[in-house]
């Protein structure tokens, strides 16, 4: 199985971890949630797979978190849900899923728990921070 990136390319965190996955050999399926939201169970099973909860999964930074009162307690998981089917943004990027699992890869490095360093070889993120140095 291919990994499977939902990406935002304005998203540094995101265009880390695609860059990451590419690096490591991988052709990722990209899909541009914003312009592509997931299903409501493809979102389901993300967050289920993933071992976060609904609330864990929510983006607050540059969405509409707030005017809808989301951090009062009395929304349930389907109507968290609901609000992210309405407003994609809310759901925060990048999921990816491999053939090891699925994480929310924030920050990028989560990635390697689902894929092999070894794949990846030395990294350097976008803003110079090292993820994975250079052997030698």
């Amino acid at each position: 199985m291919n990994p499977i990136i939902y990406h935002n390319p304005k998203c540094g965190t995101s265009r880390n971890t695609l860059a990451m996955l590419k690096q490591a050999g991988t052709e990722p399926e990209v899909i541009e949630y914003l312009k592509t939201p997931p299903s409501r169970e493809t979102l389901e099973k993300l967050i289920k797979d993933s071992g976060l909860t609904v609330r864990e999964i929510l983006r607050k930074k540059g969405t509409p978190y707030e005017d809808l009162g989301l951090d009062d307690e009395k929304w349930t998981d389907t109507q968290l849900i609901d609000f992210i089917e309405e407003h994609p943004i809310l759901m925060n990027r990048p999921f990816v899923t491999t053939d090891k699992g699925t994480r929310l890869c924030r920050p990028s490095d989560v990635l390697l728990e689902i894929l092999d360093e070894e794949q990846i070889g030395a990294f350097t993120k976008e803003d110079g921070e090292i993820v994975i140095p250079a052997k030698g």
